[in-house]
């Protein structure tokens, strides 16, 4: 087994030590086999099993602390552990273990005219960065994929989630231990508060790429102030259209999933568009639907007409991130409205539409300018578990280097090797 830098034996009471003793892990990680970084992650999975308890008890403080500070219903599902989620994270460990290392694999390649071979290939960031807010199972799904692509990851989890943060960090720790990775390639910086995260965010040298992931506003924060590279992952004002053509069951199913099923998620549905065509066939029966699962509908005046029980939308509805339970919908003319309205107002994260009219589809899946676009589907899927990654980063919504569910490819960069024999240029 590759050894990674054991921890130096002096005092880290700054952030920038934990930059500095994650940059050193990283240039050893990088060099672990991909079976050295599979059993790394099999270890931390069974740790993750083996103390489930403790991961609970810690993460009842959270929640605890997060009812009294009022933090809000999404918040609260997003922190919540409880069994079947302790083991769904050492599931999703299990699955990045066995998912294809990317470290080496060759983009492209050619030899020079003159005989020098040039191949480019994948190699590790170095230091990975992620600030995210009470969220505990992203500092497992980062800490798992950023390990199985050659990286060291530093943490700057929130306080929301500090106790249950605070104890799975340990217990990765000490597996990578166990495996005789020394536990430097997993920081966090949680214990320095807002200093830790600003360290992160300003440390050039030490940090190769940030990923925020949380509220519009922290993703803000973090794009806007720091001095390294960050990888966006937007908010999710997300649409689904409905046309003249769109089935009943599949309009009312995929529109009732997509909103329903997690709410609390940036990949949920917040806005409904219904083609003026389709809206007395499917308004009242949809809007029926997502009441009968506890939903408020926000509708404008042909929505308030057609559907009992729909609270009036107003302009701040259509670009409103709910992340609850409810769902903006409107009617309007044609699709070009539809893309229209979804120009102004998407966060460039995933949209769907549900047809039978195959040029509708086409047309949407074409124009529609977000990292992932759908036709008769859930946005729900827009996940990097459903996207065959195992976990994901984030879901990205810029268009450089990485869009959309962030797996291991996307914590990669490259280099290019050029073997040569005794070339010079003329």
């Amino acid at each position: 087994m590759t050894s990674i830098v054991e921890t130096p034996d002096v005092a880290v009471d700054t952030p920038q030590d934990r930059l500095r003793l994650a940059k050193d892990a990283a240039r050893v990680a990088a060099r672990l086999t991909s079976g050295e970084k599979a059993a790394a992650l099999h270890a931390i999975a069974d740790a993750l099993l083996a103390h489930a308890d403790e991961i609970i008890a810690a993460n009842a403080d959270d929640l605890a602390r997060g009812e009294r500070d009022g933090i809000g219903a999404g918040l609260l599902d997003r922190l919540r552990l409880d069994a079947g989620r302790v083991r769904g994270l050492a599931d999703a460990v299990r699955e990045i273990a066995a998912l294809p290392d990317p470290v080496g694999q060759i983009v492209r390649g050619h030899r020079m005219p003159n005989g020098v071979n040039l191949e480019q290939v994948r190699v590790p960031f170095g230091v990975v960065g992620a600030i995210y807010e009470a969220r505990p199972n992203v500092t497992v799904d980062i800490a798992a994929i950023a390990l199985r692509s050659g990286n060291a990851v530093v943490l700057r989890g929130g306080s929301a989630a500090l106790s249950s943060n605070t104890v799975l960090v340990g217990i990765m720790r000490d597996a990578l231990a166990a495996q005789g990775v020394a536990p430097d390639a997993i920081q966090s910086v949680d214990a320095f508060g807002r200093e830790g995260a600003k360290a992160l965010m300003h440390g050039r040298g030490f940090v190769d790429v940030l990923v925020p992931r949380g509220s519009a506003g922290l993703i803000e924060t973090v794009v806007t102030e720091s001095t390294v590279p960050v990888i966006e992952t937007g908010a999710g004002n997300v649409h689904i259209v409905l046309d003249e053509s769109a089935p009943d069951d599949w309009a009312r199913d995929i529109v009732v999933n997509a909103k329903v099923q997690r709410p609390s998620v940036c990949n949920a549905a917040e806005t409904v568009l219904v083609l003026r065509g389709a809206a007395e066939r499917l308004v009242g029966p949809v809007a029926s639907a997502l009441q009968r699962q506890g939903v408020t509908v926000h509708g404008d005046d042909t929505v308030r007409a057609l559907a009992s029980g729909v609270v009036p939308a107003t302009e701040d509805d259509w670009a409103t991130e709910y992340l609850s339970l409810d769902i903006a919908m409107r009617v309007v003319d044609s699709l070009d409205d539809a893309l229209e309205h979804i120009r102004r107002y998407s966060t460039g994260h995933t949209e769907s539409i549900v047809t039978t009219d195959v040029r509708n589809a086409e047309r949407f899946l074409a124009e529609v300018d977000s990292a992932v676009v759908l036709a008769n589907a859930s946005t729900r899927f827009t996940d990097g578990g459903e996207f065959g990654f195992g976990a994901e980063v984030g879901i990205s919504t810029q268009k450089l280097h990485a869009r959309g569910p962030m797996g291991l490819p996307e914590l990669t960069s490259t280099k290019w090797l050029g073997r040569g024999a005794g070339h010079v240029r003329l």
